[in-house]
């Protein structure tokens, strides 16, 4: 054993020798080492493979006899991601008991004509390196299966069954209804609110009409669900002309037989009784506010406690992804960042962004603070979230206000070129996942009809400047705030002090004096 180091130091001086041998041979003039501009001799000359102009990045789109569009988008490697987007999500549950689009999800890779049970269905997964998942939005339902590129038959013939052919059998939606029930419980017992919150603040900014439905089942809805209000759900929203079927990583020749084999004139497990008029409503900003007192004083999990906190969302109307303002409000949202008052890490955690170099960094006692941008179809909402400790929520909310009208004031060109930068680096990080670009194509395709590549949304988000960003901030402002409110509220302002602060030239709360504080 002793020797072991030795042989070792023996081993690694003569590799040392060696490539200093070899250097001497290849070099000339007495030098010991050769410059890396010149090749070495007697070293073959490399053969670099050349674009013969015949390989394109364009996503394939076809469109079927019945109406169903098959999109494809290439890519290399072994494995391949497909799924069916269905435009159906909560938004459209309006002659409906609400709450039918998240049965939907829980409900997904369930039982079908042809498989008997979940377990089946995972067994055949697995037999091509196959995962699935079933996500719902406000607008969109999505059935996605990653798997071995070879297993692509069986991959579509799977997602036909699940969502033309589910079974719905009362069982399974018993089940559903326990777990929906155990999910609700767990939303109320979390430490971070954010999944109440962005319900709280869309039905603030949209009452009580599309995208501001709550996208959870109500607990009071949980006993009216079964499985006739699923079919009928499914009868009038899953129809040929609302789904994409979307691949990468595939074949498009390949998708489209394997689509036409399995979902042209497939028989759904609901019939072929013609379904009624879909109720697309345009989406109506309302404004307004929502408030709910809750004790946030235990929600800490752990034996180290978490502070008390009081949540404050203020939102304002932007814009729907369709529109050309939507790259700059993107970029807007890069500009305003923001995060929690522990985040670690450089420039690329967004620790210059306005929210922390305004916010975070001047004042210590706000917990937390961050925009988000939600966009849809025909509307979108900009808002910024804060917490803090319920005795700062008036000084937090004026925090926020006057961060919302300095949007539309002057922006540095150096913090610009900043978000710019980094939402193009988001943006390019992303699109290597294999799913997030079968997202990215399925959404695109069923929205519009057609996908915008990467090169030109980096080249549209390079073509924003600092006035579009004044433009959108002031286009923003001129709507009616939507506020949402959770926990202790005592200091939170009145809602006509909120919208008066962010019509003002400074963002400033009404002055109020207090004999007793």
């Amino acid at each position: 054993m002793a020797a072991a180091p030795y042989r070792v130091v023996r081993s690694w001086w003569r590799q040392q020798r060696l490539g200093q041998a070899v250097r001497r041979r290849f070099c000339t003039g007495g030098q010991t080492s050769v410059p890396l501009n010149i090749p070495l001799p007697s070293v073959p000359q490399p053969i670099y493979a050349k674009a013969t102009g015949s390989e394109t990045y364009d996503t394939s789109i076809t469109t079927l006899e019945n109406g169903l569009r098959v999109s494809s988008q290439h890519k290399f490697g072994k494995f391949c991601t497909v799924g069916i987007l269905v435009n159906a999500g909560s938004r459209y549950e309006a002659k409906y008991p609400s709450g039918l689009s998240h049965f939907l999800e829980k409900l997904a890779f369930s039982s079908t004509s042809k498989f008997g049970s979940r377990d089946e269905i995972l067994t055949m997964l697995e037999q091509h390196g196959g995962i699935c998942d079933c996500q719902t939005s406000r607008d969109t339902t999505m059935y996605a299966v990653s798997a071995d590129s070879a297993g692509l038959e069986a991959v579509v013939d799977l997602l036909a069954e699940v969502v033309l052919k589910p079974r719905l059998a009362d069982e399974e939606v018993d089940a559903t209804r326990m777990i929906i029930g155990f999910e609700l419980e767990d939303l109320n017992m979390r430490p971070d609110p954010e999944a109440i919150l962005t319900e709280m603040i869309h039905a603030a900014a949209f009452r009580e009409n599309t995208v501001g439905l709550s996208r959870y089942c109500p607990r009071e809805n949980l006993p009216l669900i079964g499985s006739e209000a699923l079919r009928g759900f499914l009868r009038n929203h899953y129809t040929p002309d609302r789904v994409v079927l979307a691949g990468v990583g595939v074949k498009h020749d390949h998708l489209v037989e394997a689509a036409q084999r399995y979902l042209v004139g497939a028989q759904p497990s609901w019939g072929l009784s013609p379904p009624t008029e879909v109720d697309c409503s345009t989406a109506q900003y309302s404004g307004g506010e929502v408030r709910e007192v809750k004790d946030m004083s235990d929600v800490s999990p752990s034996p180290t406690p978490i502070p008390e906190l009081a949540h404050v969302v203020i939102g304002l109307e932007s814009c729907s992804f369709l529109e050309d303002d939507f790259v700059p409000f993107a970029v807007l949202n890069m500009l305003m960042g923001g995060g929690g008052s522990f985040s670690a890490g450089g420039p690329g955690k967004g620790m210059f962004t306005r929210l922390y170099l305004n916010v975070l960094n001047r004042y210590h006692w706000m917990y937390s603070t961050t925009s988000y941008h939600y966009s849809y179809e025909d509307t979108g909402l900009f808002c910024i979230h804060a917490s803090a400790d319920p005795n700062q929520v008036r000084d937090m909310t004026e925090i926020v206000t006057r961060e919302f009208v300095l949007m539309g004031e002057n922006v540095g060109e150096v913090e610009l070129e900043r978000a710019k930068t980094q939402l193009r680096s988001m943006l390019m990080m992303n699109l290597e996942s294999r799913p997030v670009v079968f997202e990215d194509v399925g959404r695109q395709v069923l929205a519009t009809g057609k996908r915008k590549l990467p090169h030109e949304l980096c080249s549209m988000i390079a073509g924003v400047t600092a006035q579009d960003i004044r433009r959108v901030a002031q286009r923003m402002l001129r709507s009616k705030p939507a506020v949402a409110a959770l926990g202790d509220l005592s200091e939170l302002p009145p809602y006509e002090d909120i919208q008066q602060a962010l019509t003002s030239h400074d963002g400033r709360l009404p002055r109020v004096f207090r004999l007793f504080r």
